[in-house]
């Protein structure tokens, strides 16, 4: 083989390596940028605790792929109608007991994410899980848990419950398909769920 054959086959390597490279890194940012589509704030929320984009996405992806297992079901008609009157009976005991209505819209909105097929026996997991397709209501999720936990402790103000109640009613309301609280009822008017949070 003679010196100019050896420098072209170089130069065509060099040449694949290059494309081979750029492919990669095209591939990457694509990827990135679906995942930061679909995660919206929890892929900020997710590179932020990984430490980097490249251990979030890879994360990310996990979630993806444990998603894909589960058997994610759709709220019968008749379930949600028995979700919302048990949502309205909630919010409508507030004004009397609102540590016990922050209690009973914890339990319900879990199991109205155990119906969906979603697991709940650990909150970290369940929220891996829900990230996946709820991820721009996670953080009013989030934040109601931490309410939540305060109240258990007797730590809540009653502002910091009603605010509770609304951030479960966003999470409710999204895995519902469907507002709980019809539109003509005062209570909609007190606080508007749809707005993005975190």
């Amino acid at each position: 083989m003679s010196g100019t054959q050896i420098v072209v086959l170089v130069i065509i390597a060099v040449i694949v390596l290059a494309v081979a490279a750029a492919a990669v890194l095209y591939g990457s940012r694509r990827g990135g940028k679906r995942l930061q589509e679909r995660f919206g704030p929890e892929y900020d929320r997710t590179v932020a605790e990984a430490g980097s984009k490249e251990a979030a996405e890879k994360e990310l992806l996990e979630r993806e792929r444990r998603h894909a297992e589960l058997t994610i079901t759709p709220i019968s008609d008749e379930s949600r109608t028995r979700y919302t009157t048990e949502w309205e009976r909630i919010q409508a005991t507030f004004i009397d007991s609102p540590v016990d209505a922050v209690a009973e819209a914890d339990e319900l909105v879990t199991q109205l994410v155990a119906e969906r097929g979603y697991p709940t026996e650990n909150y970290e997991e369940q929220l891996r899980h829900l990230s996946v397709e709820h991820a721009n209501t996670l953080g009013h999720y989030r934040d109601a848990h931490e309410i939540s936990v305060a109240s258990a402790r007797g730590e809540a103000s009653t502002e910091q419950l009603r605010k509770a109640l609304v951030h479960y009613r966003a999470l409710f309301g999204e895995l519902l398909g469907t507002d709980p609280v019809p539109p003509a009822s005062p209570a909609s008017s007190t606080e508007n769920t749809h707005t993005s949070h975190r």
